[in-house]
């Protein structure tokens, strides 16, 4: 066996300044945190509403480890799937407002086990081309035909509806994009799956628990920021960034929800999440709900950061159009952007910098990743340190 052409490949990663590195968090997950030996201020992670080390989710882990112990054993179909489980997905099914919910281990299982559930070789996929990573290989796992359109475009994706022959019709998107922080025109896409008989997935991992409507705000993400419901939503959220433990849930109709059971691979041949985690969740589900005051927070400090990056920017950096709490920082070029992120470390700042292939070629950028739990002298530091790097 040789490793000569993997050696070769990284050493082409390395040419091309896309290899990527890892840091060892020493602390909580927090806006302060402790990364190999050194103090920082985080704009890394999508703790949201900092709940990720709230001593009340501690305090339900806790206890659902002493009721529950620490492994489910087995998979949710043989004998894991504990009253902590079932609770929290009738939970999650009330609190988003849709019949159903179905927990998965992650996002990207989740993902993956609804489409290649769903479809086959006669059926046809249609995805935002910025779309995340785990729904790309989704519709690819799924044999169906997969046709991209460009970024929220409804004329693109109303043209490919129209003219495809396939039997079974899904549409996918994320909700929050999770590179450029923008929404998906959902009303518009629930619209055209009802006109061409289609199913509407969100992935709205970065959603969940941030958005709201506003007036009655419980943070129950997209579909209650755009106040949208339908039997042709699949519903997907994650629950380890702004609920701050891991996990996802899928939500839908009844009739979805069995058929996922039966089919979705990532559901049936996995063990379940550890019931303890069930039951922290449970409890973050509470304090999303009554989270306002956090979601304002959040509001506050991508409001303070928007104007300030805006009116100081170096030559040729752009702030994308982002109303939530990734506000990405486009920089261009791949070194250009790993340099600003070492600049910004070595003044206490920790902003990562993502580049292709997660990002379009010359679209390298830092992403910025705000927090409830970030103060406004946080938010200065920030905005100090990117004026310093010019």
């Amino acid at each position: 066996m040789t490793y000569s052409a993997l050696v070769d490949d990284l050493a082409a990663l390395d040419e091309k300044n896309l290899r990527r590195t890892r840091r060892t968090l020493d602390t909580p997950q927090s806006a302060h945190v402790t990364v190999d030996g050194k103090n920082y201020v985080a704009f890394c992670g999508n703790d949201y509403l900092g709940l990720a080390s709230h001593p009340e989710l501690i305090a339900a882990a806790q206890s659902g480890a002493t009721q529950f112990g620490v492994g489910a054993g087995a998979s949710h179909l043989v004998l894991g799937h504990t009253r902590a489980h079932e609770n929290l997905e009738q939970q999650l099914a009330a609190f988003v407002q849709l019949p159903r919910a179905l927990l998965f281990s992650t996002g990207y299982m989740a993902n993956l086990g609804v489409v290649t559930a769903l479809l086959n070789r006669d059926d046809a996929v249609f995805a935002d081309r910025l779309n995340h990573a785990s729904l790309n290989d989704a519709c690819l796992l799924a044999r169906a035909q997969f046709k991209r359109y460009a970024h929220n475009s409804l004329e693109q994706l109303e043209r490919l509806l129209a003219t495809t022959k396939a039997k079974r019709k899904l549409i996918v998107a994320d909700a929050v994009f999770s590179m450029d922080g923008d929404i998906a025109p959902v009303p518009e896409l629930l619209a055209l799956a009802e006109c061409y008989d289609a199913w509407l997935l969100l992935d709205d991992a970065h959603g969940f628990g941030v958005l709201g409507d506003g007036a009655n705000d419980k943070g129950r993400g997209v579909l209650e920021h755009f106040n949208v419901t339908h039997p042709r939503i699949i519903y997907m959220a994650t629950l380890g960034k702004a609920a701050g433990v891991f996990g996802a849930f899928v939500a839908g109709e009844t009739t979805l929800i069995e058929t996922l059971m039966q089919r979705a691979r990532t559901y049936i041949y996995t063990t379940a999440m550890p019931p303890l985690l069930a039951c922290a969740v449970s409890k973050s589900i509470e304090l999303i709900a009554a989270g306002a005051s956090l979601r304002r927070q959040l509001a506050e400090n991508i409001i303070q950061l928007k104007q300030m990056v805006t009116n100081g920017l170096p030559g040729g950096w752009k702030l994308l159009p982002s109303i939530t709490a990734i506000q990405p920082l486009v920089i261009g070029d791949n070194r250009a952007a790993t340099d600003v992120a070492e600049k910004l470390a070595a003044r206490g700042v920790l902003v990562p910098a993502i580049r292709p292939p997660t990002v379009p070629q010359g679209t390298a950028r830092l992403r910025i990743s705000l927090s409830a739990a970030h103060s406004k002298d946080d938010v200065l530091l920030l905005c100090d340190a990117l004026k310093a790097c010019q």
